[in-house]
């Protein structure tokens, strides 16, 4: 069995989130997904989440194995939902975004770890309402928030491009 836990990123670790970033944004593209296609996340992403302590990794055996952010103040993309509703408009909610597993431990079922951490960590945080979005080509992501039990509460769009689509989901925990 292996040694799997999370913790905060440093800016040390800086290289290798990017290294793990940018193979998913190469996968992204082979499924045909227009997500993380436009430059973004890029470092700068990447290092504002290191400094405000919202990005956290994912440790197997002491390397690292994945990178996600955990956001506990309001998102302005969530204000506005189409074809749809927040559950709880307008209580507080953590986002999780900017989630990548290394090319290293894919197919491991890693992200499965990732998730119940960071939602176990949310909620000890005091929320009990998280939100994700992802790209309606992104079938993995997709695939992952609903079997924590996200459900589709309707779009949102991350910018004014077609391409800024996103299907938006909502998770209540008691």
């Amino acid at each position: 069995m292996s040694t799997i836990y999370i913790r905060k990123a440093m800016k040390d670790d800086l290289r290798s989130i990017m290294s793990i970033i940018n193979h998913a944004k190469q996968l992204l593209k082979a499924d045909g997904s227009k997500q993380w296609q436009n430059g973004n996340p890029n470092e700068q992403t990447i290092l504002d989440d290191i400094e405000k302590g919202y990005c956290y990794l994912l440790i197997v055996d002491g390397q690292i194995g994945g990178t996600s952010a955990l956001l506990t103040e309001p998102d302005p993309n969530y204000e506005v939902i189409f074809d749809g509703s927040w559950k709880n408009a307008g209580t507080s909610y953590a986002t999780i975004h900017r989630i990548a597993i290394s090319t290293h431990f894919r197919g491991m079922h890693l992200a499965n770890y990732f998730f119940s951490n960071l939602i176990s960590l949310a909620y000890n945080k005091g929320f009990r309402s998280l939100r994700v979005d992802t790209h309606e080509k992104n079938l993995r992501t997709q695939g992952l928030v609903q079997k924590f039990g996200f459900e589709y509460r309707g779009r949102i769009f991350v910018d004014s491009s077609p391409d800024g689509e996103r299907k938006a989901y909502e998770l209540q925990l008691v």
